[in-house]
């Protein structure tokens, strides 16, 4: 069976990742010398992608959106980051970050409510 909510989990998880990169390109600092988030948003993304076989990992694509969106949320940067106040590239890359893990979020909750519901009714 063909899950598409559990492929555009995956595809959320890398668009954040990107938008991770995009705010590491344009100058924003991270605490490590590779930003933490990119590393932690492509692995969930390989284990959303790689697991099809568990019917709760797209759960966990949607943890990590959840978490890096709250992050975001209570960050003193972060809506200065995506109003422009740090320039516009910053505000770009932002963008991209939220638009991917928020995807993620949704899409990982709809793709796991889907599997739980299919692995019950067999």
């Amino acid at each position: 069976m063909r899950d598409n909510a559990r492929t555009i989990t995956v595809l959320g998880l890398v668009v954040g990742a990107i938008g991770i990169g995009v705010l590491w390109a344009a100058g924003v600092e991270f605490p490590v010398a590779i930003p933490p988030g990119i590393v932690i948003l492509l692995a969930g993304a390989l284990l959303v992608g790689l697991t099809r076989c568990w019917w709760w990992s797209p759960g966990v694509g949607a943890f990590l959106g959840l978490f890096v969106a709250v992050g975001w949320a209570i960050s003193p940067t972060g809506w200065g980051n995506l109003t422009g106040g740090a320039g516009g590239a910053v505000a770009l890359g932002q963008a991209i970050q939220l638009i991917g893990v928020l995807t993620a979020l949704v899409a990982g909750v709809t793709a796991t409510v889907r599997q739980r519901r299919a692995r019950v009714a067999a």
